[in-house]
């Protein structure tokens, strides 16, 4: 599929962060830009891989803000502006996060919880009621919107957690193991809400962690390797990027799961295997 790459929607540059002495990740380096492909909205689906205690973690709480990095930077577009290469560290509450457990407000129902994510934003009441409605209708929510969390289904409580976080922090969204856990009813509920972001808006951003890589090549357009890097014949103790696999460039984005796509799985996990 023809495509084109524009401004720069996430610029991640020398990161590290250290915890005390402990460095967890260092150097961590990588640039993501606006995906356009005529007649048609396409976000981007970033995904971040890795074997247990590599620093996908801490890379997460970083690229949200929940962390400051001890050196290094991360920028995000800047919508606010009109200039459309303008660019700002990213703080917290830029960036969406949804962890495993869905969290939500057991005292509000769906239309409060996306009510309350909103009460910052530069909106006329009846503008904030109109975007409430077309998510509850695009994500098949509308029937359950008075019900509280205790009522709701484990797939209905993740998309209003994702929908809460899509309202209140913009374009930018980080589902820690989205699919952990999950049967395959619930999976295929979590595979659509990555569809229904990333086709609401061309500056819709993805970034996911996995462990199951099939996943991770299959929806993904761009993954990121995360592991312990070998210096000078040695195995470092900190995560960093040892692989970057562009699924665009490599003609396997937003296609059909073949053949390529099973041989790119083998050398993904190669790759974290020697991490």
């Amino acid at each position: 599929m023809n495509y084109s790459l524009h401004n720069t929607v996430l610029f991640v540059e020398n990161l590290s962060v250290a915890y005390d002495d402990r460095v967890v990740i260092k150097n961590i380096n990588f640039e993501e830009k606006n995906v356009v492909i005529d007649g048609r909205t396409t976000g981007q689906t970033i995904a971040i891989v890795g074997r247990s205690g590599r620093g996908k973690s801490t890379l997460f709480k970083a690229l949200t803000g929940l962390v400051q990095p001890t050196a290094g930077s991360v920028l995000i577009a800047d919508t606010t502006r009109s200039d459309i290469n303008a660019a700002k560290a990213v703080k917290e509450g830029d960036v969406g996060f949804v962890d495993q457990k869905y969290t939500l407000f057991r005292n509000k129902t769906i239309s409060q919880t996306f009510e309350f994510a909103l009460r910052h934003k530069n909106m006329s009441k009846a503008e904030k009621n109109d975007l409430i409605k077309t998510y509850l209708d695009s994500w098949g929510l509308e029937k359950f919107k008075d019900q509280y969390p205790c009522e709701l289904s484990g797939g209905q409580r993740q998309r209003t957690a994702i929908i809460e976080q899509i309202l209140s922090s913009g374009h930018y969204m980080v589902l820690d193991e989205p699919f952990s856990g999950l049967d395959v009813g619930n999976i295929e509920s979590v595979k659509k809400s990555f569809r229904l972001i990333t086709t609401q808006h061309d500056l819709n951003t993805v970034i996911f962690s996995t462990h199951d890589i099939e996943l991770a090549v299959e929806l993904a357009d761009s993954i990121y390797v995360i592991g312990y890097p070998t210096l000078n014949g040695n195995i470092a103790d900190y995560g960093t990027i040892v692989k970057h696999i562009d699924l665009k460039k490599m003609g396997l984005a937003w296609s059909e799961f073949d053949s390529q796509h099973l041989q790119l799985v083998k050398e993904i996990k190669e790759a974290m295997l020697q991490s």
